[in-house]
């Protein structure tokens, strides 16, 4: 049997996900150091308002409030024991509200990286990787998401052990990396790299791509990455709101819901079939983007040169694919290219 997201996939050129979790949670009241998976027992009304926000500005998906909704994360909070409960409620809120809407909107169960090191670089080993992704998804799926949606991973070890997870629990999965350190993830990986991996990875991911980063431009160039590679698999854009910055006690991210609009049109036009945005993406900046996806016509590909002049700069001078490493400091540390 198809499921939902394949199936809604197949009827449209696009989809439009949702925006950003803790920027929303924040502005409701969650405190840095706060564990936001928390707030599915003890504030569900306001996570249950996080969720109807992007579909009532145009989402066709949104993610559930699980990010850190594996035992090592929560763990932190001393909640380690507690990782099926506050998972099946993220999902259950999220299957109450999409059943609500009048059309399909798909729930995607949120797993973000676990925090630890994968081996043989640290001490997180693939068996225990699999195993707590596994307990997340079986919390996920007993509350009714459609599809596991995985995130902001870094290391290649951690996607494998997290789509092989989602093979022990018998669910579809999408997956993206986030790819902030000049080009490449923190553990250095391309966009070449990914497209390649999820190929090797049984089940493969409906849909892969980039989320987070450093801001639109480097997440579009990312985008262009994925597509010169040659996959034919959906491709996945979820970009921060513009650049975070300092303002007052608060961070604020700049990109207005203009930007994030012709953001939105520009990674359609490069290839992606999910676009969404992450860190900063309020409400308004969702629906300037719907109405900028269906409003303006296909176009080429952008080049490198439109998206900076568009969007910005971008906050280094490759991504990795060329073949060029990262430049280093004269201490020897890594450093983004200018």
């Amino acid at each position: 049997m198809t499921d939902r997201l394949s199936a809604l996939l197949a009827e449209r050129e696009w989809l439009l996900a949702d925006g950003a979790t803790g920027t929303t949670l924040f502005n409701m009241g969650l405190q840095s150091g706060d564990a936001p998976e928390l707030w599915n027992v003890e504030h569900p009304d306001r996570i249950a308002t996080l969720y109807r926000g992007a579909v009532e500005a145009g989402s066709d998906l949104f993610l559930t409030n699980s990010f850190g909704g594996t035992a090592a994360r929560l763990k932190l909070h001393d909640a380690q024991d507690r990782v099926f409960e506050l998972n099946r409620l993220a999902a259950e809120i999220g299957r109450e509200v999409a059943d609500a809407a009048g059309r399909t909107v798909i729930v995607a169960g949120s797993m973000g990286p676990t925090g630890e090191i994968m081996a043989p670089m640290g001490p997180l080993t693939h068996e225990r990787a699999v195993e707590m992704f596994h307990e997340q998804a079986e919390g996920l799926k007993a509350g009714g998401v459609d599809v596991l949606w995985v995130e902001t991973i870094s290391a290649p070890e951690e996607y494998r052990a997290a789509a092989e997870a989602a093979r022990l629990a018998g669910m579809p999965w999408c997956g993206t990396m986030s790819f902030d350190t000049a080009g490449r993830t923190m553990m250095g990986f391309t966009s070449a790299d990914l497209a390649n991996l999820v190929e090797t990875l049984d089940p493969p991911p409906i849909a892969f791509g980039a989320n987070c980063g450093v801001g639109a431009s480097d997440l579009l160039r990312t985008v262009l990455g994925f597509r010169a590679a040659g996959t034919e698999r959906p491709v996945i854009a979820k970009g921060n709101a513009g650049i975070p910055k300092y303002h007052e006690g608060h961070i604020h991210y700049d990109g207005t819901p203009e930007l994030m609009a012709r953001y939105a049109v520009m990674a359609r036009d490069a290839g992606a079939t999910i676009i969404g945005g992450c860190c900063g993406t309020q409400p308004e900046h969702l629906r300037a983007m719907r109405a900028a996806l269906e409003t303006t016509p296909r176009g080429d590909a952008p080049t490198l040169e439109q998206i900076t002049g568009e969007l910005g700069g971008f906050s280094s001078g490759s991504d990795g694919t060329d073949g060029a490493a990262p430049a280093r400091d004269r201490r020897g540390r890594r450093r983004a290219r200018a």
